[in-house]
Formats: structure tokens, C-alpha cells, sequence
């Protein structure tokens, strides 16, 4: 919950970075919660003043503590409560009288206590809004910005050393952020911010984000998710990024949790919270890691300087066994080992021994422990193809070569340009810290620095997205006065047609004479469906009958339908019979919109027919979006192949299925106030361009 604050900008960035800080209920036991800020601003140098408060005592360990927010002598930046939740609010209040514009709530007892403690936090925020004090928390560990010696936290990560890096990261959670904070400790990469929201009351990921990536001495930002409110600050958050050239990694739990709900379309079916997350943030550049183990290896190879530009990745090794092992993941993971240039294949022949391989991978062997300079000869040209983009170095053990092969990498780094990774199994740890010092990041398994690198692949090769993109011509059909629920057919598919969706052409009958007058007029075959807007999947009562070109075939295809719908669905209000020319194509898609709560309106398009929801070959973007990406959406697909012709079929036209999704995503944001789900189900795709077959729309007021 945020309030309108002219300068709420401002006011956050003193809170990070304040000048004087108030600590309300401060101990003078530095093992206590309400102990160890104090402990933590005096043992790390914290350059401002500091201003206990509690009337217990007059002083603590020499700072004068004051009997009351109304006794300070100033305003500090910042207030860090440390209370019972009962005094919270009155704290706040207390603040805002006295001019202190910011504060982090450490007690619990809010919202993560259940109804009552959520009712308290509600009024916390309240209070809050009313007093113009900004928050972070309640609930939370606080935060430590390393740069300015600024520990405004009870957290175990402040205790060690804690020396400034080029990380940001922000944690929804307290212990498992303290503990990947500790891990960033541990392979010495340094964060120059943790921060920790707590239950959010004011404060957010995305907003505290997104005022520390701004900071010119930060190079890589990092989050741990446990869930998403605010679609729009995370992608505002995400384009900040792109635009400031800085990777935003994010690990999210539940992963595997569907919340799943019953939908009337296959796109609702399928649109769950975590494949719609994962697909956004991938749309605007963000990377995800799987777990902190993953993030870590991400952090590192992002907080060397170099990027890569393109997919090819080099491997030199001394196992040929390691070189197939990476290969193999490579590809797995989206990464391409191509073959390398004659001119590099000569140039590694010239040094390589006769019992070597100076293709790709390339074994180097053992031998560079008595000739270096093959080792260092043999990465120097495999950087230097043209179609290499990042390389990694597979060795192991070597305990007693560590200086010299030291050596070696720090001469490729002075020779090259390009990014390059070195795995090394049982290493050292000298060499871990001596490649760590020179900015080479060091991984001890062959997958982890595959997937590195492939992190660095997919972070160099995006485009940035941009919503600004080229609006088709026209305004989208945009329905003002029909009623909420499922659409008529007949009015859904003409509005979609004025935003030039390729709808196939179908009319309502009302009578079997009718049906009869509608297949005349058409001239050609035509499919019959039962149309009643309370039956979404016409195929699950067996409501479609196709190619019918007779009289007496139209006349009993109509009765059978009514019939199996009466049968299946005796409630169910029957508008008649669809009559609709029939239409072409070897490819089924599936192609839909749903309105997400946390991002909005969500296009996915899939292989569709009766078997979407068992394949799920199926993916999404936010709307609305340009041509680029809904191209990008056909190759995303795990069968995408199929469109460029299996089994003698001919390929279909990407760009014309590009087209549409493109006009739909802009059709979809305009009517985001109205529409609920829409699924065009079957698109048939043929040589002639997509064609919709069938459409389920769903209104609300």
C-alpha cells in the first residue's frame, strides 16, 4: 500500500541513505533485536548521528538516549522501530508530529498472524498514510546499505564482514534472503545493498528496487519473490533495468503451484500464476534462477564486465568426457556449439598435440601443464572465432600448478575481449579466490558454468521491449453496452474482425428452414455448431457437426444438435444453430487473452484442438506488444517446427500468425476494462494464412 507523496522519491532515498537515525526502544544489550542496529552503526562506522530512544536509560554505550520522539533534538532521516506491534502505530503517529519522514518497522505481529494482526496492519498503514511516513515492513529484518556503513538491521548477515559490492538484492524474506546473502559472502561478490520488505504494509519489492538500481556503483540486481501484487512496478522495474543496462535476476518459489481455476476458456484452463509470471518477465528482459544456488551463479558471471552478444559457446577442456557432458547441456539450455572457423582450426592445429581435438569442444589434454602456451594459444583462438560468443575452461585438481595456470588466465583476459568462464573441479581454494580477483568467474561443475553462460547469452541477446511499438490502424471494436458473461458468437467474431483478426465467417439460425436458407447462400460446405451461451466447448456434447453440402444433411444436423444439447444440458439456454463455412488448414493453434490480477492482459497461443490442455505446448505474452514479439511466441513452442512443414506438409506463414497475435495483444489492452477471457479455439493455419474457427468470449461490466 503506497500513498501520494510529492516526494516520495526523495524521502526514500534518505531513508536508504539518512543522515541521522532514530532507534525507537533501543537496548543497550547489542545481543537483543532492539540492541544489535546500535551495535551494528557503531562497530561498522556509520558516519551520521545516531539517536536511542528509550527512557530506561539516559545513555548507551556513550550516546546520549533521549525519553521520548518528542525529546530528539531533530528529525532524523530515519526512525528504525523496534516495539511491541500494539505501539507500533502510535510510534508512527508520534513520528510524523515530530517531521521524521521514514521508518523501518523490525516487530512482528501483523499481518503474518492471520485476521487480526492483518486488521492491525491495515490500520498501520493508515496511520501511516495520514502521518506522511513512508514505511519498511512490519515484520521485517531491515536493510543494510554497505556503501554508506548505513545497518539498519538486527539481521546474523550484519555480524561478519559485510564489505560493499556491486549487488543489489532485495528479499520478501527474512531468514532465506539473510541466508543468500551469507552465500554472496561467501563467493566474496559483495552486495551493496540487502534490503528486506517485510509484509510490505507501505514499501514494496518493485519500488525499493528500484531505487537502489539507479546507483551508478551497482552492476547487477537481485530479488527473492514469494509473490506479486503489482504487475506493472515489476515491469516498470524490469524496463529500468534494460534501459540502465543492468541484469535483474529473481528467484521465485512456487513454481509448481497451479492455482489453477475453473475457466470457461482454454486459456484461463491454462494461464496459471507462475507460467504467466515466468513468461512477463522473460518478455522484458528479467532472468530467472531456479534456486539461490542458480541466482549466485548468475550474480557471478554478471559482475565480471564482459557481455556476450550471441549463443555460441567455445569449450576447451582437458576431458574429452567434460567436453561432450557441456556440450550436451548446452544445447539443452538454448546455447549452440558451432563448429569453428577453418582459420581458428589452423590456428589451434599449429599448437595442439597430435593426440589433442581441435574442434569444438576442444581437448587440449594434460600437455598444457608442461606448455602453457597451448592452453592459453587454444582459448585465445576459440575467442577469437567470430561465431564463439562465450567460452569456458573445464580443468581439475592441478593443486600444484595454481599460480602458473593463474597466470595463464589472466594473460587470455589481456588477449581477448570476450567473456570466458573457467570450471574447475576440486579446485584450490587460491585458485577460486586468484580467479575471483581478476574478475573471472569460476564455477565447480560443468553444468553450473553451462547455464552461467547461457544466462549471459540470453541477457545479451535481448531486445527491449517496448510497448510504444507501432499500434495496428484503428481504433480496436471495442463493445460499449452488451451485457457481461459469454458473447454471442455471431457479435464476438465482428468485432474481432474490425480488429482484423481472420475470423471465419459463420451465421445464426434459428430454424432449420433458416439453417437451410444460410447453407444456400454460402454456396459451399458448410459446419453446423450449436450455439448457447452457456455451453463454452461445443466439442464436449458433441455440438459441432462439419462439411455438410445437403439439404436433408443440414435439416437433421440441425435437429441433432438441438437434441444432444436439450440431452446433455437440459438448463442450458439454446440460441440455435451456427452455420459456418468451413475452413482450411494442417495446423491447429489455439490462441487466447486473459486477464491476469497481478499483470493484466495475458495473449498465449499454443497447439490447440481437443489435446491443448494435455500437450500445453503453449506460451504468453503481456499486451499489448510489437511484431517482434509475437514472432518470438511461434519459436518459443516446443513444436514449432511443425510450422515450417513435417511429413510433406507445407510450411504455414509465421508473419501471418504474428499479425494476429499482434493485433490482438493491442485489441486486448484497449478492451482490458471489459473483457475477462477470450478463446479462439481451433485457429486452423493453412497455405493461405490463419483462419478462426471457433471463439468463446467472456465480458464483465
Amino acid at each position: 500500500m503506497t500513498y501520494a507523496n510529492p516526494d516520495r522519491r526523495e524521502t526514500i532515498s534518505r531513508l536508504l541513505n539518512p543522515k541521522s537515525i532514530a532507534v525507537i526502544g533501543a537496548s543497550s544489550d547489542f545481543g537483543k533485536v532492539n540492541g544489535r542496529p546500535l551495535k551494528h552503526l557503531i562497530e561498522k562506522g556509520y558516519a551520521g548521528r545516531i539517536l536511542p530512544v528509550n527512557p530506561k536509560y539516559e545513555e548507551i554505550a556513550g550516546l546520549v538516549c533521549y525519553p521520548s520522539i518528542e525529546a530528539l533534538p531533530e528529525a532524523a532521516d530515519l526512525a528504525i522501530i523496534a516495539l511491541p506491534a500494539a505501539h507500533v502505530c502510535d510510534c508512527v503517529e508520534k513520528l510524523g508530529r515530530k517531521g521524521i519522514r521514514t521508518a523501518v518497522i523490525f516487530s512482528s505481529g501483523f499481518g503474518e498472524m492471520g485476521d487480526e494482526g492483518k486488521v492491525l496492519e491495515k490500520r498501520l498503514a493508515e496511520t501511516a498514510k495520514a502521518a506522511r511516513v513512508i514505511l519498511l515492513g512490519p515484520n521485517c529484518l531491515g536493510f543494510v546499505n554497505a556503501f554508506d556503513n548505513v545497518y539498519a538491521t538486527f539481521s546474523q548477515y550484519a555480524d561478519g564482514e559485510t564489505g560493499a559490492g556491486p549487488i543489489a538484492f532485495v528479499t520478501q524474506s527474512g531468514a532465506f534472503g539473510t541466508a543468500i546473502a551469507a552465500l554472496v559472502r561467501q563467493r566474496g561478490l559483495g552486495l551493496g545493498y540487502f534490503l528486506n520488505t517485510g509484509n510490505q504494509a507501505d514499501l514494496s519489492f518493485a519500488e525499493l528496487m528500484m531505487a537502489i538500481v539507479e546507483d551508478p556503483r551497482i552492476k547487477v540486481a537481485a530479488g527473492y519473490l514469494e509473490g506479486i501484487t503489482d504487475g506493472d512496478a515489476l515491469v516498470r522495474l524490469a524496463r529500468k533495468c534494460q534501459e540502465l543496462g543492468k541484469p535483474l535476476i529473481l528467484t521465485k518459489v512456487g513454481r509448481m503451484s497451479s492455482g489453477a481455476r475453473a475457466a470457461a476458456s482454454h486459456t484461463g484452463a491454462l494461464a496459471v500464476s507462475d507460467a504467466v509470471f515466468d513468461a512477463v518477465v522473460r518478455q522484458y528482459g528479467v532472468l530467472r534462477a531456479r534456486n539461490e544456488e542458480q541466482m549466485l551463479d548468475m550474480l557471478e558471471v554478471f559482475c565480471q564486465p564482459r557481455r556476450a552478444c550471441g549463443s555460441g559457446l567455445g569449450i576447451a577442456t582437458q576431458s574429452g568426457g567434460a567436453g561432450v557432458m557441456m556440450a550436451d547441456r548446452a544445447e539443452e539450455v538454448g546455447l549452440t556449439v558451432p563448429e569453428l572457423g577453418a582459420a581458428t582450426q589452423a590456428r589451434l592445429a599449429a599448437v595442439m598435440p597430435a593426440f589433442g581435438a581441435a574442434g569444438n569442444p576442444v581437448d587440449v589434454t594434460g600437455q598444457f601443464v608442461a606448455r602453457p602456451e597451448l592452453l592459453t594459444e587454444s582459448v585465445v583462438s576459440l575467442l577469437d572465432d567470430p561465431d564463439i560468443d562465450v567460452a569456458i575452461v573445464w580443468l581439475q585438481l592441478m593443486t600444484a600448478h595454481v599460480e602458473p595456470l593463474l597466470g595463464i588466465f589472466r594473460e587470455i583476459q589481456q588477449r581477448t575481449v570476450k567473456p570466458f568462464l573457467v570450471c574447475w573441479v576440486a579446485a584450490p581454494d587460491a585458485a577460486i579466490k586468484g580467479l575471483r580477483a581478476a574478475d573471472i568467474p569460476v564455477y565447480t561443475a560443468g553444468e553450473r558454468a553451462v547455464e552461467a553462460a547461457a544466462a549471459l547469452a540470453r541477457y545479451g541477446m535481448q531486445r527491449k521491449t517496448s510497448e510504444d511499438a507501432v499500434s495496428p490502424s484503428g481504433s480496436p471494436a471495442c463493445p460499449g453496452t452488451t451485457g457481461s458473461g459469454m458473447q454471442p458468437t455471431v457479435e464476438a467474431s465482428s468485432w474481432l474482425r474490425e480488429a482484423g483478426i481472420p475470423m471465419a465467417h459463420a451465421r445464426l439460425a434459428e430454424s432449420e428452414d433458416h439453417a437451410v436458407a444460410l447453407w444456400r447462400d454460402s454456396a459451399r460446405p458448410v459446419a453446423l455448431k450449436i450455439e448457447s451461451p452457456d455451453i463454452p466447448h461445443k466439442t464436449e456434447i458433441d455440438g459441432v457437426i462439419l462439411n455438410i453440402d445437403d439439404e436433408a444433411g443440414i435439416r437433421s444436423g440441425y435437429r441433432a444438435l438441438i437434441e444432444r444439447a436439450r440431452t446433455a444440458m437440459p438448463d442450458a439456454r439454446l440460441s440455435g444453430v451456427l452455420v459456418q463455412e468451413m475452413a482450411e488448414g494442417h495446423v491447429e493453434l489455439v490462441i487466447g487473452v486473459q486477464r491476469d490480477p497481478v499483470f493484466g492482459m495475458i495473449v498465449m497461443v499454443g497447439f490447440g484442438g481437443i489435446l491443448v490442455e494435455v500437450l500445453k505446448d503453449v506460451t504468453f505474452r503481456r499486451a499489448p506488444f510489437d511484431r517482434s514479439e509475437a514472432y518470438s511466441m511461434l519459436d518459443d513452442l516446443r513444436m514449432s517446427r511443425i510450422l515450417d512443414g513435417v511429413r510433406g506438409k507445407p510450411a504455414v506463414d509465421r508473419e501471418a500468425i504474428s499479425l494476429l497475435l499482434f493485433r490482438l495483444s493491442h485489441w486486448a489492452a484497449a478492451m482490458e476494462p471489459r473483457l475477462s477471457e477470450l478463446d479462439l479455439n481451433p485457429v486452423l493455419v493453412g497455405e493461405a494464412g490463419p483462419s478462426v474457427v471457433d471463439c468463446v468470449m467472456i465480458l464483465e461490466e
